[in-house]
């Protein structure tokens, strides 16, 4: 018998269809007339977006695990995230790259969740509407154990310093070997300072590769501090900040790492009212054996003012900007984007300016924040790929006025330099060279991958 064929099936169904639309109706609004809670929307949202910091014995200054510990806090949480504070996710959504591989920032709809939250008295709800525990690691261990289910395969520790309670900032630059006989490419590497109390006291720190490496030298481009760096340093390995902990490189892509090589540390001390002794450590996770990866990655600076160590001229309360140009010596992708400046930062864009003069927006942190040095790492399919002689222009603005949170003095005169209070400005990127055929394979691919102009240009 052919399908609903029957004297008023099709009537039947057509009714059928209208109860269970209203069905489906009434059901969604019964969801948006429940009550949100801790319980049932509140702590998952902090499990996927806030957990990993807001923790037990981590150095956030709350945990947001259970309602006991969230309750206190949460008319604070609700400032944070309508602000756009938490999670410290600042980049310009509307330039640019739009899609990160590690997007920590809260949609729409979930910061609306937590506001309703609290403007409904921060109700705990049912236990047992309770997720189960978020299970994290130990932080004795390292994050990208769960990434490889193994640990690193080299562990690289700095000499130990001794911060003292009250000092102007300290840098310190030991020189540490890896131990290595034979080269070996670096899958991913993570760096951490030695312990929580060793996180108050750590500014930022880099680890520079030195090795005797014409090819390093010849593509890559790293920053230091003012220039002062040996004479066969091969690039920078990794640098650890506030918001970067770790690099994962593509698949066919790595570091080389060679026998006799060290890692020449430049780590950015602070002091925090307490003597603290801390080392800063670096996990490395290197690909197999026998095994090459087809390209090399650099860790590159783009600099946003003429040259490192070169002059800014920050007048005492006022608003000013630098720039700078590098050109590419060979066709590349550019993996992230992590902007760096200190304490009168405010904002930092890229774009690249192509052969034929297209403007091509890359990225833009609209909202810089000292206090998070947040790297954004661009999706596989959205990471730009630019023929040689691009050139890379980065800008920033700095904001010396007593509008600008977190300035300690407007009325002083702002110049280059690694302090805290001075300044700097360039832009973290993972480079990959890339082979002038598979350039051109991937622009006749993705002819119309960079939408000349989106997000508008640098001003």
């Amino acid at each position: 018998m052919p399908r609903a064929t029957f004297p008023g099936a099709q009537r039947m169904i057509a009714v059928g269809a209208s109860l269970l639309g209203a069905s489906l109706v009434l059901q969604a609004a019964d969801a948006e007339k429940k009550p949100v809670t801790f319980s049932n929307q509140v702590v998952r949202i902090f499990q996927e977006k806030c957990q990993d910091c807001h923790r037990p014995g981590t150095v956030a200054p709350m945990s947001l695990v259970t309602y006991e510990e969230t309750r206190p806090w949460a008319r604070s949480i609700k400032e944070r995230v309508v602000s756009r504070n938490m999670p410290p996710w600042h980049i310009d959504a509307t330039y640019g790259v739009r899609h990160f591989a590690n997007d920590m920032s809260l949609s729409e709809d979930q910061v609306q969740t937590i506001v309703k939250w609290v403007d409904a008295g921060s109700p705990r709800g049912d236990k047992a509407d309770l997720p189960p525990v978020k299970q994290w690691p130990n932080d004795d261990g390292w994050q990208l154990t769960r990434e490889f289910n193994r640990p690193p395969d080299l562990i690289v520790k700095s000499d130990p310093y001794t911060m003292p309670a009250n000092s102007q900032d300290q840098w310190w630059r030991p020189l540490s070997e890896i131990n290595l006989t034979e080269p070996r490419w670096v899958r991913a590497v993570e760096m951490r300072p030695g312990s929580n109390a060793g996180r108050k006291i750590t500014h930022h720190a880099l680890a520079h590769l030195v090795q005797d490496d014409p090819d390093a030298r010849r593509l890559s481009d790293p920053v230091g501090s003012g220039g002062n760096r040996g004479p066969n340093e091969a690039g920078t390995l990794m640098e650890w900040a506030i918001g970067k902990s770790y690099d994962i490189y593509r698949e066919g892509t790595g570091k080389l790492l060679l026998p006799g090589s060290h890692i020449w540390w430049d780590i950015h001390y602070h002091a925090v009212g307490e003597a603290i002794r801390d080392h800063v450590e670096l996990g490395v996770w290197l690909y197999p054996k026998g095994q090459e990866p087809k390209y090399r990655t650099y860790l590159t600076g783009f600099q946003a003012v003429s040259r490192v160590g070169a002059a800014l001229d920050i007048a005492p309360n006022s608003i000013t900007a630098s720039d700078s140009f590098t050109v590419l010596k060979a066709p590349a992708r550019l993996e992230n984007y992590q902007p760096h400046m200190h304490l009168r930062g405010r904002a930092m864009a890229m774009e690249a300016i192509l052969p034929d003069g297209t403007i091509q927006p890359i990225a833009s942190v609209d909202r810089f924040d000292f206090n998070w040095m947040t790297n954004y790492i661009f999706t596989d399919d959205e990471a730009p790929v630019l023929p040689k002689g691009t050139v890379i222009h980065v800008k920033a603005w700095f904001d010396n006025t007593a509008a600008h949170k977190g300035n300690p003095d407007p009325d002083q005169w702002v110049g280059w330099g690694d302090r805290t209070v001075d300044e700097m400005a360039h832009a973290w990127v993972n480079v990959t060279y890339i082979s002038e055929e598979d350039y051109a394979a991937w622009a006749a691919k993705h002819k119309k991958a960079a939408e000349p102009g989106r997000g508008g240009t640098i001003n």
